[in-house]
Formats: C-alpha cells, sequence, structure tokens
C-alpha cells in the first residue's frame, strides 16, 4: 500500500483559536494540530486580540468564542468583515440560547457550533467552512428557526428586561432610561405578551434561556 505523502503547508487550513479560557483554547488547539490537513498559526486570549490576530495573519478560518473580555464576539465578526468581507469565521460557544445563535449569523458568522459537539463535528465545520460552505447542525437550526418565528422584542424592551434581570424596580428602570415609571410598566407588558410569559420571574428566565440577557461573566454583549 503506498503511503501519501504529507501536505505542503501552503495546503493546509490555516487556524486561528480565539478563546479567553486557557484550557479550552489548549484542548482545540491541540484537537487542531492533530489533523495533518490543518495548524494552528495563533491564538488569542481576547476579542480585541482576536482582531489583531486575524488581521495579521489572514487565516484560512478563525474559531471564535461568542463572550471575551475587551471585544465581544459579534464586535470581532463585524470588525474583521469591515476589513476582510471573505474571512470564515466559525463561533464556538457555551450558549446555545436562539438569540446569541441569530446575532451571530446575522453578523457574518458562517457556523455556529457549541463547545461540547463531537470532535469530529468541529473538524467537519472546520472543513466545510474553509471551502466555502456554511455549517449549521440540525438542533442549531432548529434554534434559529424558532428565533425567527418569535416575536422580536424592541431595543428599549431589550434595554428594559435586562435592567429586570439585573433586579431593578420599575422606579428605577426607569431613572435609568429616562421614562416614567408609567412607561416602563406598558414596556414590561409588552415584553410578557412577546415572551409568552405570566409573569416578571418567568419572563427573565425565558430571557436567559434564550440568550437575550446574560448574567455575569458580562462582556456588553
Amino acid at each position: 500500500m503506498t503511503k501519501k505523502p504529507p501536505l505542503d503547508r501552503s495546503q493546509q487550513i490555516r487556524v486561528i483559536i480565539a478563546d479567553d479560557h486557557p484550557v479550552v483554547r489548549e484542548g482545540i488547539s491541540a484537537l487542531v494540530k492533530s489533523q495533518k490537513d490543518m495548524r494552528v498559526v495563533s491564538e488569542a486570549a481576547n476579542g480585541r486580540q482576536a482582531l489583531q490576530e486575524f488581521l495579521r495573519h489572514r487565516p484560512d478560518v478563525l474559531l471564535l468564542d461568542l463572550r471575551m473580555p475587551e471585544m465581544n464576539g459579534i464586535e470581532v465578526i463585524q470588525a474583521i468583515l469591515k476589513k476582510a468581507p471573505e474571512a470564515k469565521i466559525i463561533v464556538l460557544s457555551t450558549y446555545s440560547g436562539d438569540e446569541d445563535i441569530y446575532q451571530a449569523l446575522q453578523a457574518g458568522a458562517n457556523a455556529y457550533l457549541l463547545k461540547d459537539s463531537p470532535r469530529a463535528q468541529l473538524l467537519e465545520s472546520i472543513r466545510g467552512v474553509s471551502s466555502g460552505r456554511l455549517s449549521i447542525p440540525p438542533a442549531i437550526g432548529a434554534q434559529l428557526a424558532a428565533r425567527m418565528q418569535a416575536p422580536k422584542l424592541t431595543r428599549r424592551e431589550t434595554d428594559v428586561i435586562k435592567l429586570m434581570a439585573a433586579g431593578k424596580s420599575n422606579k428605577e428602570i426607569g431613572a435609568s432610561i429616562k421614562v416614567t415609571e408609567g412607561t416602563v410598566k406598558v414596556h414590561i407588558g409588552r415584553i410578557l405578551k412577546k415572551l409568552g410569559a405570566r409573569g416578571r420571574t418567568e419572563a427573565i428566565r425565558m430571557a436567559l434561556e434564550r440568550g437575550i440577557v446574560h448574567l455575569t461573566p458580562y462582556y456588553g454583549i
């Protein structure tokens, strides 16, 4: 049996890994390096560094965490695509909420995978995205479809639900967004109706599950 010659470095898929957790970053790096057709050209520990390293190395694929310090994943995607519209980006996140998925793909990500995805799925996604294909697993696609069908909160309603999740009273919410307490109650009523929630607590829980609101650590998205 003839042994295949090793791939030339120019034929390998060049990957950058951006994640603020060293253990996660090292694990993904080891997996990518174990593939003959891939190599890691750089790593990044925060969003700003991810942007800088991408522009420096122009990889075939960027593996990007959604929530990082300095710049969040959505901001990184938008900044990269302004300078390199051809960029291929895979979001690799612990967040499975439909709002997270929607925002990442709307910003221009080519794929959205959860960090507990099978290794084979991640490798298949890297190969697919590098060749110009979208990579949306069925479960992620179902989440996205649910998001597209659900009534969308306005920006003001999103601000209100975030303040509700932070434990603010109606009076405090009104002071924060410079509206009357009565107007806050109107916003909350609309939020409950759109989310299908029976009360304030359930609305907050649903917003957390969907990724509309996140608890700490919070990096601005």
